[in-house]
């Protein structure tokens, strides 16, 4: 065995010394990145957590500002009505100045960009319908407002179309590139409703009918059509839950709740312009909404969310379908439950 000299020795620990040095650079190469790492997905995770609550707060805006339009209240009071819905612009324009506040990581800037134009849409388009209100309550100049709104409704369609297509795929992709679980129990949770309820909106005659406008479609003149008329109001649910008659049914009173008629045409005819209705015992809180047409012997549904919160505490919810000209009989048009308001 040769022994060592002494320059061995040296160059040893040396090697020993440079190994060290080297592993200890890469563990602060590796801390550092998984720092990096964590920060960005930090940011992403709070910048979807904030995209979420605004949205969430845009659909409320959504309930609130169709609601006025299909209460029917504007035909006896178009400047209240007027006033009520540039309510709902404020707090649109609120939303958005929310939005333009929020610091996005890079990689999810354009979808940034394409939040700020959808919610930029939505204060537009209500800002433009509230100046429509009251020309389309007034006979000279009802049919050329009613066309007017309905052409803003489309500002509302491409904001969810820019939101739903552009803005929530860019931010899951993203999450999912950086191994973020999106949705369920445990994943980041991402808002994917719309700002319209219903195409149906973006119909003049449909508008005009939701207003009672004098441009709304005359309904049945003179006497019924031959045959039998009416509807049969078959249940009633609250966020996909069944309201049960016989027993106490519990609905968040905050925000105003959406009740979803479902009902059919038990008659031998269509119908036109059919009212849905839901009234808050001992309170002045009501809603309706106008479904444009029904179909004999076919089932349908309209959605009537609340004017405002009901007080906490317990109730009877009453739920109609008005009868139609020529219905005989209207004790299947209603159904009441017994509700606490929470």
């Amino acid at each position: 065995m040769v022994p060592r000299g002494p320059d061995q020795a040296v160059r040893v620990r040396r090697a020993v010394a440079l190994g060290g040095l080297i592993v200890l650079l890469i563990l602060i190469v590796v801390g550092v990145h998984s720092c990096q790492v964590s920060q960005a997905n930090g940011a992403l995770k709070d910048y979807t957590v904030s995209v979420n609550a605004l949205m969430q707060s845009s659909q409320q805006t959504s309930k609130q500002f169709f609601n006025l339009l299909s209460s029917g209240t504007g035909s006896s009071n178009a400047p209240n009505l007027q006033s009520q819905v540039d309510e709902a612009r404020l707090s649109a324009s609120n939303q958005l100045s929310r939005a333009q506040g929020l610091s996005p990581p890079d990689s999810v800037k354009t979808a940034q960009q394409n939040l700020v134009l959808a919610l930029q849409m939505r204060v537009d388009g209500i800002g433009n319908i509230a100046q429509q209100l009251q020309p389309a309550l007034q006979s000279q100049t009802a049919t050329d407002a009613d066309n007017g709104i309905a052409a803003n409704m489309a500002r509302f369609y491409a904001s969810d179309v820019l939101y739903k297509d552009y803005v929530l795929p860019t931010i899951v992709g993203q999450l999912h590139k950086s191994g973020i679980t999106v949705g369920g129990p445990n994943g980041e949770p991402l808002f994917a409703e719309q700002f319209l309820p219903d195409v149906q909106w973006l119909n003049p005659s449909f508008v005009a009918s939701a207003l009672h406008s004098p441009a709304a479609p005359a309904g049945p003149s003179g006497k019924p059509a031959p045959g039998t008329h009416g509807h049969a109001l078959n249940s009633v649910n609250v966020s996909g839950t069944n309201l049960q008659s016989g027993s106490a049914n519990t609905i968040p009173a905050s925000p105003p709740p959406t009740f979803t008629l479902n009902f059919s045409n038990t008659g031998q005819n269509d119908e036109t312009n059919v009212v849905c209705k839901v009234t808050v015992s001992g309170s002045s809180v009501s809603g309706q909404t106008v479904v444009p047409k029904t179909t004999a012997g076919q089932s349908t549904s309209c959605k009537v969310t609340l004017s405002s919160s009901p007080s906490p505490g317990s109730a009877t919810v009453k739920t109609t379908v008005q009868p139609v000209p020529g219905e005989k009989s209207s004790s299947n048009n209603t159904l009441s439950f017994p509700v606490t308001f929470q």
